[in-house]
């Protein structure tokens, strides 16, 4: 997650807060490579082995395994590519989400009129942060972990109240 907040002066529509919510993946590309390649080992040499042993149907299934594999990774890192950016001025509230796939849908919302709606569970912290307005709700965040939505909620949450205050702080 990055932000900034900044404003300009005399501008009631510039943003005063942005955020780009981007998901987490913790293993590179370097580690993936790493990873595949033991993996591809294990499953060869063990295959080997069944197959010597007149086995070699397993031998078969094992190589199927690391195949699947490579494709769960693969589909991860492409989920991976989803992002959210979220920008407060005075006068609006916009919500750009980006899926995998590129589509993308935006949201405006009156801040006078929005709500942040942060939802905690006491053993796992912020589970889900709702923005509504006039009966349309919007998820924001879906993909982060839970300390990176409970420092976003504190930070959007100031940023809205800002917003409805007319005031904007600036960096």
């Amino acid at each position: 997650m990055t932000e900034s907040n900044t404003i300009e002066p005399n501008d009631p529509e510039a943003p005063f807060f942005s955020a780009t919510l981007t998901p987490h993946r913790s293993l590179g590309r370097r580690g993936f490579l790493t990873m595949m390649l033991i993996a591809l080992a294990v499953a060869f040499w063990s295959g080997m082995r069944f197959y010597v042993l007149g086995a070699w149907p397993i031998a078969l299934f094992m190589l199927a395994d690391v195949g699947l594999l490579y494709l769960a990774f693969k589909l991860s890192y492409r989920s991976g590519r989803a992002f959210e950016e979220v920008h407060v001025s005075l006068t609006e509230v916009v919500v750009k989400q980006v899926a995998a796939n590129g589509r993308m849908r935006e949201h405006r919302f009156n801040p006078a009129w929005a709500r942040l709606t942060v939802t905690r569970l006491a053993d796992e912290g912020v589970t889900r942060l709702d923005l509504s307005s006039h009966g349309r709700s919007l998820v924001v965040g879906a993909f982060l972990n839970p300390d990176d939505r409970e420092s976003f909620a504190s930070a959007f949450g100031n940023a809205l109240a800002d917003a409805r205050s007319g005031r904007a702080r600036p960096a």
